[in-house]
Order: structure tokens, then sequence, then C-alpha cells
């Protein structure tokens, strides 16, 4: 199961155990509000209670814990957390270096375009035509 899940998992548990607790607490006050009350009912509620609030308590504490180490950058057993900014920081470097070598092909593509085009228009002025019937003839009967 991956970490996020078992997170919510925990908090969940904690939530039941939150129920839990208030529930103890409900049932030991109905338990003392009555005429007739019975002194050990109450104290097993109580005892319920405590013990509960001990464990949420805990719980609570290790979750913010968790969450103090993964906000602050420390590097934390589970935490999957400073991996990810790594391989998302290292991905938008690559991502900026393909962008600037396609902008630097465009730029060289365009430059070589703009070169042939000037050679040829500068052949096209001088009367300088490229090809072979272009040679003078050196043969001339006089």
């Amino acid at each position: 199961m991956t970490a996020p899940m078992e997170r919510i998992q925990v908090l969940d548990s904690i939530e039941k155990d939150i129920i839990t607790c208030l529930h103890s607490a409900g049932q030991a006050f109905v338990e003392l509000s009555k005429e007739k009350s019975s002194l050990k009912q109450a104290e097993n509620h109580t005892q319920t209670f405590l013990k509960t609030l001990a464990v949420v308590e805990t719980k609570l504490t290790d979750q913010i814990n968790y969450l103090t180490q993964v906000s602050t950058g420390q590097p934390h057993e589970g935490s999957g957390y400073a991996s990810q900014k790594v391989l998302q920081m290292a991905w938008h470097r690559l991502e900026h270096a393909r962008s600037r070598v396609n902008e630097l092909d465009r730029l060289k593509v365009k430059h070589l375009q703009g070169r042939t085009a000037n050679r040829n228009t500068q052949s096209a002025t001088n009367g300088v035509a490229t090809g072979p019937s272009s040679a003078p003839n050196s043969t001339s009967s006089t």
C-alpha cells in the first residue's frame, strides 16, 4: 500500500479513537447523572476514556512530527518528499535544456536559410549562374 493511503488510514483510525473517547466520556457522564449510579460502570468508562485519549495523543503527536519533518525538508524515513522534489527540479532543468536546444536548432536553420538566400541573391545580381553552361568558351574561332 502506498504511503499516502497508509497515512489516511492512520488518520481514519485516530478519528475512530476520538469517537470512542467521546462515547466513553459521555457514558461516564450518563452513569454519574443517574440517581442510582454505578460507580464501577463510571470508573470503567472513565478508564476507557483515559486509555483511548492517551492513544489518540500518541498517534496525533506522531502525525504532527511527520508533517513537521516533511514540511521543513529534513530527511525522514519513509518520506519520498525530498526525492520527489529533486526529481521534479531535474525534470524542469531537462525541459529547459530541451527548449534551449530546440531554440538554437531553429536559429541555426533560420541562419542557414538566410545564408543560402543571400548567396542566391548575390549570384543573381552578379549575373553569375551556377552550372556548367556558365563557363566561358575558351575555344573561339577568329
